[in-house]
């Protein structure tokens, strides 16, 4: 680029940057004298004609711009907005499919895309390309403010989009559903939620040892462990333990969220050191409290007869868990998928909810829920009343006795790593 061409350039960038396109426009004008074809030049005076409203003089000097840079994905969708107010359909199918050429994750283009394919009524083709545009687009608070309205508009309609064809499948997998096994039914709801938009693939995370290979499963059927029935035939025994140490030890009953100073709580902010969710522990990071499990003879004998996993300074654990009315356990991670966590319900009170990944259950009394913690998972106790669960580790069913001591080994090899730093 010739000295008088860059000091042109550089005039009638300023002088349009400052709102001045009166002065801008003869200085474009005159780099098209020396060069023409310029895309800048071209480009910045196809702007200027649009603004204007000389749509034909818009038009020629665009097409020239993009024929001059065909990947400057800008321009051509310059293009394809000037194409659309002249009312050829086509050719604004063109342009905006050249800018996606030049760029396919080009924003402007993806949204101009949509826009294009719901004016045709293509609705769910619509959606499809908007799913795109919201991948690719920053969190929301950096959205850029003049795409804001179109990407609000094509969020909404990638939900509702989602939100029919979840209703679609559902439909369509129908009595085929009987032939399956509740949990074989479950994971193929999932599969339909995922499909449609409607849930995510939820993985287990864990905040200490992850067992490679082990399936995500939320929820396992009770009728897979042997020591069920004793313990759901202890409840109301348990529940007039748990009542008499809430009435006489309420001491004992200690916030379950207690981050020290200094120390980031993240998530955990608005629950910690309170007692809206707060725990009477029985067992304790692998340690018995011999005190409470005193109190509690009917509860301790029910955890005998349960195979509670023994991973050294991380479990057993035990305890009864009480959510205040009115509070969220937000969504969160355990620290292991080597064991499982179990829940028997004791105060249950409606409008209470429980999800882990994708499922969502309701806590009945005496009946027993038994999850993998290591996959997301929150609760709600959205009632005016206290919910009371009891809490305990159990082994994972899927491994062996001797990779259960391998968790040990490698548990116990961690700690003395850290002990020796």
């Amino acid at each position: 680029m010739s000295e008088a061409i860059k000091a042109l350039v550089q005039a009638a960038g300023a002088a349009a940057n400052q709102g001045r396109w009166s002065e801008a426009e003869p200085l474009w004008r005159k780099v098209l004298a020396i060069d023409p074809r310029h895309p800048q030049a071209l480009y910045s005076l196809g702007v200027h004609a649009f603004k204007r409203g000389q749509l034909a003089e818009a038009h020629g000097l665009l097409q020239a711009a993009h024929a001059s840079a065909p990947g400057e994905p800008a321009v051509a969708i310059s293009l394809a907005v000037v194409l659309r107010e002249m009312g050829d359909a086509a050719g604004e199918l063109r342009a905006i499919e050249a800018s996606l050429v030049a760029d396919p994750y080009f924003l402007p283009g993806l949204l101009a895309k949509a826009a294009y394919l719901q004016r045709l009524g293509k609705l769910r083709a619509a959606a499809m390309v908007y799913r795109n545009a919201l991948k690719v687009v920053p969190q929301e608070t950096q959205w850029p403010p003049s795409l804001r309205p179109q990407l609000l508009q094509g969020r909404e309609l990638v939900e509702r989009v989602g939100r029919e064809m979840a209703a679609f499948l559902s439909e369509r997998i129908g009595a085929r559903a009987a032939a399956l096994t509740p949990s074989e039914a479950e994971r193929w709801r999932e599969a339909g939620a995922v499909l449609s938009g409607q849930s995510t693939v939820y993985p287990s995370v864990c905040s200490r040892l992850q067992v490679p290979r082990l399936p995500a499963i939320p929820f396992f059927d009770r009728a897979d462990f042997a020591w069920v029935p004793e313990v759901e035939s202890r409840t109301e025994a348990i529940i007039a333990e748990m009542r008499a140490a809430m009435s006489e030890d309420q001491a004992g009953f200690r916030p379950y969220i207690a981050y020290e100073a200094g120390v980031p709580v993240n998530q955990w902010h608005e629950l910690n050191h309170s007692k809206r969710w707060s725990s009477y522990f029985l067992w304790q990071h692998a340690q018995p409290i011999h005190e409470h499990l005193a109190r509690c003879p009917e509860t301790a004998r029910a955890l005998e007869a349960v195979e509670m996993a023994d991973i050294g300074g991380l479990c057993p654990n035990a305890m009864f868990s009480a959510l205040a009315p009115h509070t969220h356990i937000p969504p969160h991670h355990g620290e292991t998928n080597a064991r499982l966590v179990v829940h028997l319900p004791l105060v249950v009170p409606d409008h209470c909810l429980y999800r882990v990944g994708h499922e969502r259950r309701r806590w009945t009394v005496g009946e027993l829920l038994i999850f993998d913690d290591s996959i997301e998972h929150e609760a709600r106790n959205d009632s005016d009343e206290l919910r009371v669960v009891l809490i305990f580790d159990v082994w994972n069913p899927l491994l062996s006795m001797a990779e259960r001591d391998m968790v040990r080994v490698l548990s116990a090899a961690s700690a003395e790593f850290q002990l020796q730093a």
